[in-house]
């Protein structure tokens, strides 16, 4: 945003809570890489140009790719700057911040989707003496107590968690709900690359039917291995994980699970080749298969899920078989310090399309804002070129002039990573 802002001469600045890439560096595991490709993380003016663009960069590089970006773009970044409130004035905003106050015409909320952990409240009942975490505060298998560990959440960080803790030695127990399956590699391609061609990232949020429950969607049961491993539960069954249904209570100690492992795992299974399908019919009607004839494997479909006939629906956790509950079941955004009335009946902030029910204010990185691909690098370059258009007609409708721009419209020479 800040790039596309500088390309259309409004000044602006960048308020950041810590350093650049603040999170990237502080509340990541140690082992994590990025679950799109390098070469997908191109941001306005910017690409990749190394020499391993089908690999999944780790996150010192992933830190030094945004630290590049910042100076590259000379963004007007105001580090240490926490936001403590926001308040709507006559002008437009009043920002509190450890630094002092910031006031504004327009102001654009690039906070994140993920900066709480989703713990349920009876996390409360865990018997005493089992160490809980979550995934930001976890960074290696080392840190737990010898024994058994409890996985809450198989998406994406559940299934990356569940996959290197029991690698490690400790059994892990995974608590599977709405999920949804995907190979890392699909007909000798990376499954982003399908998705970005065929178009599916691109997805705009006013064709959904249900715009609310396509952004309340899981991440997918992806992970950056350099080995291009699945994650997905067949993949971890054979590792020795033991599945269970969705974690819906702790009582006296004893945790209980749901009887709908089954139906998720088909359900998942039914999500994914319906994905597939959509692929395959894309490849032919675009005549992929002649083009990339070397590179591309017939269709193919994989093994259904399979599940536990009789899984468990309770477990002791009294008994001391459990060390350790990881709860990876989602993150939510944190817009504590946001004193303006745009928040519906469930806490989540009214907007279309990141256009927030509150006159020159705007949001970036929500999933699904504009976009399938608006939580990922990926998509942020597409989203900020639109909206910053929508922020430059806003302030030159309050300036009451009319504003031709052109040079800012047109994409900015490309910069070098």
């Amino acid at each position: 945003m800040s790039r596309c802002l500088a390309a259309r001469s409004i000044d602006h600045v960048v308020l950041e809570r810590g350093e650049v890439a603040h999170s990237w560096k502080t509340e990541r595991w140690d082992s994590l890489r990025l679950l799109t490709p390098s070469w997908q993380s191109r941001l306005p003016g910017y690409r990749y140009e190394g020499g391993e663009p089908d690999g999944y960069r780790t996150m010192p590089e992933t830190v030094a790719f945004l630290e590049r970006y910042a100076q590259a773009i000379c963004a007007p970044v105001r580090t240490h700057t926490r936001v403590t409130r926001v308040r709507r004035t006559e002008e437009g905003y009043a920002l509190a911040t450890g630094r002092g106050e910031w006031r504004c015409r327009a102001l654009v909320l690039a906070s994140g989707a993920c900066n709480l952990p989703n713990v349920p409240a009876f996390a409360q009942a865990l018997p005493g003496g089992i160490a809980a975490l979550t995934p930001m505060q976890y960074r290696n298998p080392d840190q737990l107590e010898p024994g058994g560990v409890l996985i809450v959440g198989a998406s994406a960080t559940g299934v990356q968690l569940a996959d290197e803790i029991q690698r490690s030695g400790r059994p892990v127990t995974l608590c599977v709900g709405e999920h949804i399956r995907m190979p890392r590699r699909y007909r000798g391609r990376d499954i982003q690359w399908w998705m970005d061609a065929a178009g599916v990232l691109d997805q705009r949020y006013g064709e959904m039917e249900d715009i609310a429950r396509a952004r309340s969607v899981p991440s997918l049961q992806l992970a950056g291995y350099s080995d291009y491993r699945d994650v997905d539960l067949n993949a971890l069954g054979a590792l020795g994980v033991r599945l269970a249904g969705r974690l819906v209570g702790i009582r006296d100690g004893v945790a209980q699970f749901s009887g709908s492992l089954a139906n998720q795992a088909a359900l998942s299974d039914l999500k994914m080749n319906r994905l597939l399908d959509l692929i395959d019919d894309w490849a032919a009607r675009n005549e992929v298969v002649s083009e990339l004839s070397g590179n591309v494997a017939p269709p193919q479909r994989f093994e259904r899920t399979r599940v536990p006939a009789s899984p468990s629906l309770s477990l002791d956790l009294r008994r001391g078989e459990i060390r350790s509950v990881i709860w990876a079941s989602g993150f939510r955004p944190d817009f504590s310090w946001l004193e303006l009335p745009v928040f519906d009946r469930k806490g989540r902030i009214r907007h279309d399309g990141g256009v927030v029910d509150s006159p020159g204010l705007y949001l970036m990185g929500a999933q699904f804002m504009r976009r399938r691909k608006s939580a990922l690098i990926d998509g942020a370059g597409d989203d900020a070129r639109e909206l910053s258009a929508h922020l430059a007609s806003y302030l030159d409708t309050r300036a009451g002039r009319a504003v031709v721009r052109t040079a800012a419209d047109r994409e900015p020479r490309p910069l070098r990573a």
